[in-house]
């Protein structure tokens, strides 16, 4: 695995990459890669030309938030393989309470600049299939306990997750509902009971493709 960017770094200055990644992956998340970047500055608490020399354009930031987001998002897969009673356990912490899936995810569905740098970055590409590894893992143990329908893969699980966080403004109703509601209802049609057969086959992580139609 390459070495993180804070290899090498002084205390001060690891902590000003951290406070920089932090308010980006968190603006990322709220408001799409495009928020301005003297924003993410004064939200790390540090100046405009202290951002710019870490991370010289956009493009540069966008990398290092998914690349710190993704190998994160592979270490909380595999603690939650370790910790939780089960595999069905394991999904929907994963699902549910991962911020930084959150963020690759939103990246790539709210920008499509964003999708090309990710897409086009090797190393955010292997790590992109890293965690979807540790998520077949995961769907084929809980499918292997029976708590888990057995005509998914984790690819399906992938593209149910990916059309959640495509929020539809809903009045009157406050977001985190909104997206808690949603959970449920995608939690319950992915368990293992009686139901409506899926046409076609499961979709697996091999055949994911980053690209929108109409790119590449």
């Amino acid at each position: 695995m390459a070495a993180g960017p804070e290899v090498g770094l002084r205390a001060d200055a690891r902590r000003n990459l951290g406070q920089i990644l932090l308010a980006a992956r968190r603006m990322f998340a709220e408001a799409g890669p495009d928020v301005p970047m003297e924003e993410i500055a004064r939200q790390a608490g540090v100046g405009v030309g202290t951002l710019y020399r870490r991370f010289p354009d956009r493009e540069a930031l966008i990398r290092a938030v998914a690349r710190e987001s993704l190998a994160n998002v592979a270490d909380e897969a595999r603690r939650a393989v370790e910790e939780e009673p089960s595999a069905w356990a394991a999904l929907i912490r994963l699902v549910r309470h991962s911020q930084r899936l959150q963020v690759i995810v939103r990246l790539a569905l709210m920008s499509s600049r964003a999708r090309e740098i990710l897409r086009d970055d090797p190393e955010t590409q292997r790590s992109c299939r890293a965690v979807l590894a540790v998520l077949g893992e995961i769907v084929r143990a809980a499918q292997d306990e029976g708590t888990l329908r057995e005509d998914v893969g984790a690819g399906d699980v992938a593209v149910l997750f990916s059309f959640l966080l495509k929020q539809t403004p809903v009045a009157n109703v406050p977001a985190a509902s909104v997206t808690e509601r949603a959970f449920v209802l995608m939690l319950d049609g992915l368990r293992a009971r009686p139901g409506t057969p899926l046409p076609g086959r499961p979709i697996t992580e091999e055949d994911l493709d980053f690209r929108q139609p109409g790119e590449g």
